[in-house]
């Protein structure tokens, strides 16, 4: 039996939640958004939280633990098109992930 998925799910629903709580909400939403992206080779529709930083038009998101990860290879290549919540409204941008030399991740989407 595969526990990950139910697991990994509860812990998302939790941080999603953690956004929308009264007290601890506005802290939460300054690091962590929700990105939407269409799968490139199921089509479907997956929402996930991320954490991430905002400069100005760009937003980087850093995947952590990527080898246990697929969503950010969405965006490799050319890369694609990801929906993010900032500020309480949907924004599209153009999403590209890239692995440094050490193994990391980061994927930067340009609004």
């Amino acid at each position: 039996m595969n526990l990950k998925g139910p697991f990994v799910r509860r812990v998302n629903n939790w941080v999603v939640g953690l956004r929308d709580a009264p007290l601890v909400g506005k802290f939460v939403r300054k690091g962590i958004t929700v990105v939407s992206y269409t799968g490139r080779r199921s089509g479907r529709t997956f929402t996930t939280p991320v954490g991430y930083q905002r400069k100005g038009d760009v937003v980087d998101i850093r995947v952590m633990i990527p080898d246990a990860k697929t969503w950010w290879r969405n965006f490799s290549g050319e890369g694609g098109p990801l929906t993010l919540e900032l500020d309480g409204k949907q924004q599209t941008g153009h999403a590209i992930s890239h692995r440094d030399d050490k193994g990391r991740v980061t994927v930067r989407v340009r609004l």
